[in-house]
């Protein structure tokens, strides 16, 4: 399956929705778009994961680069990973948590929450 990666604009962050599976073949497109967000100036960023099918390490790469570099940039990262019952859960929460790096992220519910400031992130 394909990724495929539209971007958008709300209340100030930019919002890249991603749909697919991220894997070694699919995961350069994000990192991609994800770069060329940071060049055109954009330092509050939420990744919309969730309708991410598939996720392995190539993926988790690019996510960990993305907070890199927007950390790098004085920016923040948003992720959305919505929580859902423990089987149809979200299958990056699930590899982010396997790997022990899901409390790296700032995660969401949905976009609406995550663009707002007086929301605190969910828990790891």
């Amino acid at each position: 399956m394909a990724l495929r990666v539209n971007e958008g604009d709300q209340d100030g962050w930019a919002v890249i929705q991603v749909r697919g599976e991220m894997d070694l073949v699919t995961s350069p497109v994000l990192r991609q778009r994800v770069h060329e967000a940071v060049a055109d100036g954009r330092r509050r960023l939420v990744l919309d994961l969730s309708e991410v099918l598939f996720c392995d390490s190539s993926g988790v790469g690019v996510l960990i680069a993305t907070r890199r570099l927007i950390r790098s940039c004085q920016g923040e990262l948003r992720l959305i990973l919505p929580a859902r019952g423990a089987e149809d859960g979200s299958h990056v929460n699930r590899v982010l948590a396997a790997l022990g790096v899901r409390r790296l992220f700032s995660v969401y519910a949905d976009v609406d929450t995550a663009v707002l400031d007086s929301v605190p992130p969910l828990s790891a």
